[in-house]
């Protein structure tokens, strides 16, 4: 099933610009990984070292198949081997806020709107950027990476320039997936990926820590598949 999230600041938007992006469609996927306890089931959950507590989840890459994304996420970031396959839960479509933007295809960044400019950056495909200034054919974006582990905490790192329209998109399509996991693992463990090195733990589905927005809400997807029997370890 997929269903359409359009936030009431949306509606009100017509410029050309933000129409023309929204005909492309960017794919996301996440991965439910859960095993059962004595104490009831448990969700397999990452520590970002400056981004918070997070649930394995990623883009999806051109001419990748969903199901094979989720897989390859899972892996990535989990560093589990063996993971059963994973099993489709839901499809939701949403259009994302006022100058928010995901990046559909690996794009240089360019000093001007202009592709003989100065491209010396580049960002890649399923990234956020925020757009400053927006034109029929070009962009003006920034990418902004927090260290939120500071106090206060403070901007790592930093791209502003120009990107081609075709490059970015509003609609984001998300891909539930969920791996019952009944291996052996330690009850935390480390995981060097995406130039990042996460912390992996368990937690219990009834007692959840604190996790990242907009991630919270993911789970309403697997709690509602187990209560109506749709998917069941």
């Amino acid at each position: 099933m997929k269903k359409t999230i359009e936030p009431e600041a949306q509606r009100s938007s017509s410029n050309v610009m933000a129409s023309s992006c929204m005909r492309r469609v960017a794919e996301k996927v996440t991965a439910f990984v859960t095993r059962p306890s004595p104490d009831g089931a448990e969700i397999l959950l990452f520590e970002h070292p400056s981004a918070g507590i997070q649930l394995p989840a990623g883009t999806v890459e051109a001419d990748e198949p969903p199901a094979d994304a989720a897989a390859r996420e899972a892996r990535e970031e989990t560093g589990l081997v063996d993971l059963p396959v994973g099993r489709f839960l839901d499809a939701v479509t949403e259009l994302l806020p006022d100058q928010h933007y995901l990046v559909a295809t690996t794009t240089p960044v360019y000093a001007r709107s202009d592709t003989t400019s100065i491209d010396w950056a580049s960002i890649r495909r399923g990234v956020m950027v925020m757009c400053n200034r927006q034109g029929p054919d070009f962009c003006h974006i920034t990418y902004v990476e927090r260290d939120e582990s500071t106090e206060p905490a403070c901007v790592s790192y930093q791209i502003t320039g120009w990107v081609p329209t075709t490059a970015i998109t509003r609609q984001v399509t998300r891909y539930f997936y969920h791996f019952p996991y009944h291996g052996q693992t330690a009850d935390t463990w480390w995981v060097d990926t995406d130039n990042h090195r996460f912390r992996l733990f368990w937690a219990p589905l009834a007692q959840l820590p604190p996790i990242i927005e907009p991630q919270r809400w993911w789970l309403n997807t697997l709690l509602q598949s187990q209560t109506t029997g749709e998917d069941s370890a």
